[in-house]
């Protein structure tokens, strides 16, 4: 075989690599909003707050990440976008949160949508606010 066909040979097996490691699947284990963070923990979970809840938080575990990506937490209040939070995930492992101040008039439907680097949906929580 020619230095040529090697050479492109070796050239493909390394791109085809390269890119599977770019594009390894990042799973979301688990997505909760509660009232509180606590040594890594969430601390209030549930679905539903009282209106004179102050602050939010969502709490993402993931697993297969690789290169260290970005996700962001979006939070909505109905179809509003109320945050955007862009969060590095520094290990294959990793969990990350995002808080959000609210305020006592924003009852209603509230959802929490978790987006990769290219703006696709990983999961998204629903919650409400009494």
């Amino acid at each position: 075989m020619s230095q040529r066909k090697i050479f492109t040979s070796f050239f493909i097996v390394v791109l085809l690599f390269a890119t599977s490691k770019a594009f390894a699947q990042i799973t979301i284990e688990s997505i909760e909003i509660g009232t509180e963070i606590e040594n890594r923990a969430l601390v209030g979970e549930s679905d539903s707050f009282p209106s004179n809840v102050t602050t939010l938080f969502c709490l993402t575990k993931i697993t297969g990440a690789d290169n260290s990506p970005t996700i962001k937490h979006i939070w909505y209040y109905g179809e509003e976008e109320k945050a955007s939070t862009e969060l590095e995930v520094r290990t294959p492992k990793f969990r990350t949160w995002s808080s959000k101040k609210i305020w006592h008039t924003w009852t209603g439907k509230w959802k929490v949508d978790v987006v990769d680097d290219a703006g696709n949906v990983l999961a998204s929580k629903s919650f409400t606010i009494q």
